[in-house]
């Protein structure tokens, strides 16, 4: 089964949120978030708005 990671790194006053697919792509935020539950938040909805993305994982089992 595929993972995807959601995370957050701390960066400058706050974190930034970071998605990171089985291929290893990674898509961070521009944005910082001043609590890492709304960076989580934050990476979780960017996710939601890549259904094409999740679709490919589905037909490649990857």
């Amino acid at each position: 089964m595929p993972t995807i990671q959601l995370s957050a790194t701390p960066k400058g006053n706050g974190y930034q949120a970071t998605v990171t697919f089985p291929d290893g792509v990674s898509i961070s935020s521009q944005e910082t978030y001043p609590t890492i539950a709304e960076a989580l938040t934050a990476a979780a909805r960017k996710l939601l708005d890549m259904p094409e993305r999740l679709a490919t994982l589905d037909r490649t089992g990857a």
